[in-house]
């Protein structure tokens, strides 16, 4: 019933019905302000992992391999728009990290990053999730314009599925902006509202990411691997180093290792 309501819907709001949904996910994540004031730092972690397990797997089974077959149909060496692409993704990301104003939630003792500025605190946590979002959301944007463009390798199953699987990492971040702006003293409903908006960006990415290679098909593949450098950019930087930072390793390692699983189910079974 999904794949047939999609199939009978234009491409950009293909990508912008799933991103909408990643979006929500992330509004369900920031309600658990609602009914906790603190996540265990063990959770957390955990929570952390799989979301970095989800975006590692994400990255390779829905991106870097669909971008590899097509530059072979194309008769482009597979190999090089993926690693153009790739650390192009991860280049963009760093001047993103090195400019955009924030502040890593899950980090108690972090210092802000980027150029200074005055913002508040809670500005700040929201702009460091909201950088983990542009990557999220311009992947599942790419992945539905592969699919309008009629690239063999990319199916509507596997671009419905890498929504799925993002939006279910979405719930944790959602969760990582909201409590710690409750234990610093905003009100349930500010903190709702900044955590839910952190993935505002997702819908625009998306549209962004569909209207681009519908537009300019012979980017797709650099596209695809650019999405799959710039979320790897976001696990390695900042999920990784966040899930460890309070000694709980063998408990992110766990989650990354589920969430890696789980969406590779999620590509390879239903995709």
């Amino acid at each position: 019933m999904l794949i047939e309501f999609f199939s009978n819907t234009p491409p950009i709001l293909q990508a912008l019905y799933a991103t909408l949904f990643t979006w929500f996910v992330t509004a369900l994540g920031a309600g658990i302000v609602f009914f906790f004031k603190e996540v265990e730092r063990r959770l957390l972690d955990s929570m952390l992992g799989f979301a970095a397990g989800v975006m590692i797997a994400a990255s390779f089974w829905s991106l870097l391999a669909p971008a590899i077959e097509i530059s072979e149909t194309q008769g482009i060496p597979g190999w090089l728009p993926a690693v153009v692409g790739f650390l192009m993704g991860g280049v963009f990301l760093r001047l993103v990290d090195k400019i955009l104003p924030h502040l890593h939630p899950a980090l108690k003792n972090g210092h802000p990053e980027g150029i200074k500025t005055n913002w508040q605190r809670s500005i700040l946590l929201v702009l460091a999730v909201t950088l983990h979002n542009i990557p999220e959301g311009l992947a599942v944007g790419v992945a539905f314009g592969a699919v309008a463009s009629g690239i063999p390798s990319a199916s509507l199953a596997g671009a419905i599925a890498l929504a799925i699987g993002i939006g279910i990492q979405n719930f944790p971040e959602g969760a990582a902006v909201s409590v710690p702006l409750r234990r610093e003293g905003l009100s349930v409903g500010k903190c709702f509202l900044y955590g839910q908006a952190s993935g505002i960006v997702e819908p625009i990415a998306g549209v962004i990411g569909a209207a681009a290679v519908l537009i300019m098909r012979p980017i797709l593949p650099y596209a695809l691997a650019f999405a799959a450098g710039a979320m790897i950019f976001v696990v390695g930087e900042e999920l990784i180093p966040e899930a460890n930072s309070e000694g709980n390793s063998d408990l992110a390692t766990a989650g990354l290792m589920i969430g890696f699983a789980v969406m590779m189910f999620l590509d390879v079974a239903l995709g």
